[in-house]
């Protein structure tokens, strides 16, 4: 094939047009100018074709050179990744700073990943075998928590003719020869893929089982699914990136895709410095070990933005394709979404609701829909949960972002700004969030940790939002003038919002709360609403239940009972609590 060849015409920011070559086709990888940047063809047109450039433009003059690669803008899959911190199109940062320091210099040539370093490869196939795309021909162990698995690309299949032994290997070296459509095709560790196309799968699962957070508003309130999408929107300063780290030190995934998108540079700084220091709860190592960083700050070209995203997808799906549960963290997807609107802009395209292009919700939706849980094609079962960040400005939620999200994902936890400032953490508001797995994880939360969990949960959300109604009166005329049932609905949703909702991130028991104990906290308080709505029915004077003290002695239970054991405390704690009420009812 022919590789086509044009010149400069017309420069606006990233935006380039080539004239001289109608042969470059639709996001086929080019490289723009004597500095030979990265680009993708977005258009194509009679009389020109329409490039964006994920490096800085700047400098750039008419008539410089633009030449194809014949293909599409891909990265390398291969041992490595892992551990590794990459810009929006898989550049080893710690490699560019060794080049060119702080700032990412134009025009820099680098490998996605090291290919002078030497894995232990432990080779699985043997001469004669029949492997179909997909069949794991090697391991290698990445990490310390990861096995690497390689992987036969998805459109090879056939007999393989020559096999390496086990042993020291690059990730460019040929580990398998396979007779495939009538020739030899060698096999490497490393392959490419095109990051705006999904990798195939046989089949995609129903969703069953929940992705456990150790965070209570999410895992008892509003669970989000394994193979799941989630929104977390929210305005300046409520908590996104911070929620978004504790999922991603304590969610049941196996592997962790970061993506800074956007954000600030200090911001991004704190994230990388922060994630290269914790240590992963469950094995005592780096977490780093099972996370990949993707980090484009708000400074570095705009194109490359709008890459970051599907750049993190496709290495969430890689790792997919070997059998392991991904969580995909964006932050944020309206920085991204910017992005589109910018080169939309400069493309003079017809602008649809605030300045966002007409094909925002497409993006969107091909974006989440890259989530799920599936049957790969080795037979092995593996997900992608995808978990992005909203910022709407000021905080409106009915902005196009926003609005278009809510369409293609089915968890939303709004975060708001009043609680957040109240410092209640997670400022996940109750009434304004949602989940719409429910159903499908009711079973397993029947089997797993208590036959009664949803049940236990609507009744929490009742009086939550009886508490909202009520508090619209008090607002009026105050608490004083309510009748004793109503006042005592007001005592228990105070207990379910501090004693249960709000969650320490730094306190040793309270940052992860496994399921048995959050479903014994929900007893103890329905246990509490119980016995005090037993004291309004009989006329008691409820001041004395607060000078017992007992709503606080069920709110401290995150504190003074621990992560195990828990069986005799919460059983010693409902002993307290009927021995304070009888003596109250006397």
């Amino acid at each position: 094939m022919a590789i086509a060849n044009g010149t400069i015409f017309g420069i606006n920011g990233p935006v380039v047009k080539v004239k001289g070559s109608d042969a470059f086709e639709m996001q086929e990888m080019v490289y723009v100018g004597g500095e030979e940047l990265i680009g993708e063809v977005i258009g194509v047109t009679e009389n020109e074709t329409i490039v964006q450039v994920y490096e800085e433009t700047t400098g750039l003059k008419k008539g410089e050179p633009v030449r194809g690669t014949g293909g599409p803008l891909a990265i390398t899959l291969a041992p490595g990744i892992l551990s590794n911190i990459f810009d929006g199109i898989e550049r080893p940062l710690k490699d560019i700073r060794a080049l060119s320091g702080a700032y990412v210099t134009r025009g820099l040539k680098v490998s996605n990943l090291d290919e002078s370093k030497e894995w232990d490869v432990n080779i699985k196939a043997a001469q004669g075998d029949y492997v179909h795309g997909g069949d794991i021909i090697a391991t290698v162990q990445e990490t310390s928590l990861i096995e690497h698995r390689v992987m036969v690309p998805p459109d090879i299949s056939g007999r393989i003719e020559w096999a390496a032994e086990s042993g020291k290997y690059k990730i460019t070296d040929v580990i398998a020869k396979v007779y495939a459509d009538d020739e030899i095709k060698d096999i490497t560790i490393a392959q490419k893929w095109a990051i705006k196309k999904a990798r195939p799968y046989t089949e995609r699962q129903p969703i069953s089982r929940p992705l456990v957070t150790g965070q209570r508003v999410i895992d008892a309130f509003f669970p989000l699914a394994k193979g799941g999408a989630a929104a977390i929107p929210g305005g300046f300063g409520t908590g996104k990136t911070m929620t978004q780290h504790q999922l991603a030190k304590w969610c049941d995934a196996d592997i962790i895709v970061y993506i800074g998108c956007g954000e600030r540079g200090n911001e991004m700084t704190q994230v990388l410095q922060e994630f290269s220091e914790l240590i992963d709860p469950k094995s005592q190592r780096p977490l780093l070990d099972r996370t990949v960083l993707i980090a484009n700050t708000s400074n570095m070209p705009v194109a490359a933005r709008e890459a970051s995203i599907y750049t993190g997808v496709t290495l969430a799906e890689y790792y997919r394709d070997m059998g392991y549960d991904v969580a995909l963290m964006a932050d944020s997807t309206s920085r991204w979404a910017e992005a589109l609107r910018e080169i939309s802009g400069r493309l003079e395209e017809m602008p649809a609701e605030e300045g966002f292009p007409a094909y925002l919700a497409s993006r969107l939706s091909q974006f989440y829909e890259r989530a799920g849980y599936v049957t790969n094609l080795n037979g092995t079962e593996g997900s992608v949960s995808i978990i992005g960040a909203v910022s709407p400005q000021g905080g409106d939620f009915s902005e196009p972002v926003t609005q278009n999200t809510k369409r293609f994902i089915r968890c939303f936890w709004a975060l708001d700004k009043p609680l957040a400032y109240a410092r209640h953490y997670p400022a996940i508001h109750w009434l304004t969030s949602y989940s719409e797995y429910l159903d499908e994880l009711a079973r397993w939360y029947g089997e797993n940790v208590a036959p009664d969990f949803m049940q236990k949960r609507e009744r929490l959300m009742a009086i939550l939002q009886e508490e909202s109604s009520l508090m619209e009166i008090v607002k009026l005329i105050g608490a004083d003038v309510l009748p004793d049932g109503q006042k005592a609905t007001l005592e228990a949703a105070r207990v379910i919002r501090v004693g249960f909702l709000q969650q320490n991130a730094f306190h040793a028991d309270d940052t992860y709360v496994p399921l048995e104990k959050q479903n014994k906290m929900m007893d103890v308080i329905l246990l509490f609403d119980k016995r005090i709505r037993e004291c309004a029915e009989k006329g008691v004077v409820l001041s004395k239940v607060a000078e017992s003290g007992i709503a606080d002695d069920i709110i401290r239970v995150k504190y003074t009972i621990g992560n195990e054991n828990i069986d005799a405390p919460f059983e010693a704690l409902q002993d307290k609590i009927n021995e304070t009420f009888d003596r109250i009812i006397g």
